[in-house]
């Protein structure tokens, strides 16, 4: 996988591989694109954060093609903090359980750690999104309030000193 800044470019690629598919879109905050047009809207909203400052993005490219196969995004970001979240990601279903999501994070976590110097990254996951709450465990993430009601909007963190050892795992994998 590959991560880019995310273009109107990347319509065409990224609506083939998702748009109009009910299950890619069921727990995003944007609703599910039945055309071009309507996933353009979506990405011009992502860069008009992007101008503001608050999102950073990102197109998943596949390796083998370099066509766009999804999105992720960094947002939420507070140097005070140390805090950075990792949100909006989709990757088409023929790339479910492939390790594309699990590389393209490899890479947005170093960026977040190594690059960027957050020492938390944060996500946040709809709690009837089971194989989202999977996919953020296998990378190492834990929640945030395990304690936490099994419903609504929950927080799963990975810090700093979680890294290298998410790091090394991922990348054995």
């Amino acid at each position: 996988m590959r991560l880019e800044p995310l273009t109107p470019a990347h319509v065409p690629a990224l609506f083939a591989a998702g748009g109009r598919d009910e299950q890619v879109w069921r727990h995003l905050s944007a609703p599910t694109p039945h055309t071009e047009d309507d996933l353009h809207a979506i990405v011009t909203a992502r860069l008009a954060d992007a101008a503001r400052g608050v999102r950073l993005p990102l197109a998943v490219l596949d390796r083998a093609s370099g066509a766009a196969i999804g999105t992720t995004n960094l947002h939420g970001w507070d140097v005070r903090t140390g805090r950075i979240e990792i949100g909006g990601s989709w990757l088409g279903r023929r790339w479910w359980r492939t390790g594309a999501n699990r590389e393209a994070k490899l890479l947005l976590l170093a960026h977040a750690f190594d690059t960027l110097g957050f020492t938390e990254v944060r996500w946040r996951v709809d709690a009837a999104n089971t194989r989202s709450r999977e996919a953020v465990t296998r990378l190492g993430a834990r929640p945030a309030d395990p304690g936490a009601p099994p419903h609504g909007l929950l927080h799963y963190t990975m810090t700093a000193t979680d890294w290298p050892a998410a790091r090394a795992r991922l990348t054995t994998r």
